[in-house]
Parts: C-alpha cells; structure tokens; sequence
C-alpha cells in the first residue's frame, strides 16, 4: 500500500497530534520571540547573540526546528498524496521535500551549535 510506505506506517492519528503539538511549539516560539522584540526596543547584535548563546535558546530553538520539519512533512505529504495522483511525481516530490525538510534541519542545527 502506497500510503503506509510513504508516511513510514504512521497512523491518522499520531499525524494529527503531531500536527498540533508542533503548531503549539511553534507558536509558542514565535510568540517568544514577537515579546522578546517588542520589550527591547534597542536591539542589537550583542544581545540578539546573547539570547542565542544561551543553552536553554538553543534548545528551544531546535525543538522549533524539528516542530517546523514535522509539521511541514505531515502537511506536505497530506497534500501530495491528495493531488498529485501518479505515483512517479508524487514520490519524487516527496524525496525533494523530504531533502528539503533535511537540509533545513542540517543548516538550522550549524547555525545554532556551530561556531
């Protein structure tokens, strides 16, 4: 069956929860971030790098990331597999999005531990 290869056997559900933790994560993290502007004014690069410097930042960032990945795959997939009906350009849009979704993870997870 085509669906339980390309949802790697999720159940409806399990794509539902995902799908709301995720936006609350994600809403959380910009709702964070929208106070965080808006109670310093006078922003600037230090201490922009500063809140980000900080592990707890980092980790909450990174766990917006991989909500935003999830979220964006169990989204895109549901769309896929609804509109694009032969099987060679559904899978092959979905490896683009899937490479996507990885690339942005990868350059996420530089930018916030690297150097």
């Amino acid at each position: 069956m085509v669906t339980n290869i390309t949802n790697l056997g999720r159940s409806g559900l399990s794509d539902w929860m995902i799908q709301r933790v995720s936006a609350v994560i994600l809403a959380f993290y910009a709702l964070f971030i929208v106070l965080y502007l808006l109670f310093n004014p006078g922003l600037d690069y230090a201490a922009w790098s500063g809140l980000f410097s900080q592990t707890w930042m980092r980790i909450f960032s990174l766990l917006a990331f991989v909500s935003l990945a999830a979220h964006a795959w169990i989204g895109l997939w549901t769309v896929t597999t609804d509109y694009l009906k032969p099987t060679a350009i559904r899978v092959g849009v979905q490896i683009l999005v899937i490479l996507s979704i990885f690339v942005f993870l990868v350059w996420g997870i530089q930018v916030l531990w690297g150097a």
